[in-house]
């Protein structure tokens, strides 16, 4: 086990670099005024080609913004559940730590999504309703790709039907697939967008394993104390 948890710090930690080396290239490299209005983007050769190849498909955007909210629900799902321990248990202290470590790392998602939209990396390749908005990195793909892990984590840990837990691992599986190809192909993001948003959510999901693993390796020794 020690050595799982090894291995999920050190692959968050360089999911994480990844993440801070691949938002540094795209601010120095083959930056281009690119994009709508003259905007500047990295990669950009990369990035027009790319978007030509697939086209903007607003159909598709809206089917995955929408879809959006279906991470929104399971975090919903999971802060009620942790409210109903802290009531029925009257102390955060007796609250479930996974359930507590996954309130911090939903702080944190929310927190990337948050900095990145005030300081904007890319702006899209598209206008929304006439407007430019911040491209980089995807929140979606951010969200999803964040959210999602998560939920099969609690699920493996928490479902006692096997039939259930097969059920929500696939869910999960085909729901990010799609969600991360949909909006990929959907033409409102600079391919770049997207990889940036998967080495910062899986990054921050393998750090997140790393802390349960380690919160559980704790309280297994403290029970073998007492």
């Amino acid at each position: 086990m020690e050595r799982n948890q090894k291995k999920d710090l050190w692959t968050g930690l360089g999911l994480l670099l990844a993440f801070v080396l691949w938002t540094l290239l795209i601010r120095c490299v083959d930056v281009q005024a690119a994009g709508p209005n003259g905007t500047r983007i990295g990669f950009a050769a990369l990035n027009v080609w790319f978007h030509r190849l697939t086209g903007v498909h607003m159909g598709l955007y809206t089917i995955t913004d929408w879809l959006g909210l279906v991470p929104i629900v399971v975090c919903l799902g999971f802060g009620v559940l942790g409210l109903i321990q802290l009531i029925r248990r009257k102390s955060l202290r007796r609250v479930d730590p996974d359930i507590l470590l996954l309130g911090g790392y939903y702080v944190l998602v929310i927190a990337a999504y948050l900095i990145f939209e005030m300081l904007p990396i890319n702006y899209r390749p598209v206008r929304i309703e006439g407007r430019l908005e911040a491209s980089y990195p995807s929140s979606t793909t951010l969200l999803v790709l964040s959210i999602m892990p998560a939920l099969k984590l609690q699920i493996d840990r928490r479902g006692k039907s096997a039939a259930v837990r097969g059920a929500v691992r696939a869910f999960a599986v085909l729901f990010s697939a799609f969600m991360v190809i949909g909006r990929l192909v959907s033409g409102v993001h600079w391919v770049t967008d997207i990889v940036g948003a998967a080495f910062l959510s899986l990054g921050l999901f393998y750090i997140y394993r790393f802390c349960v693993e380690t919160s559980d390796r704790r309280r297994e020794k403290n029970h073998g104390i007492q």
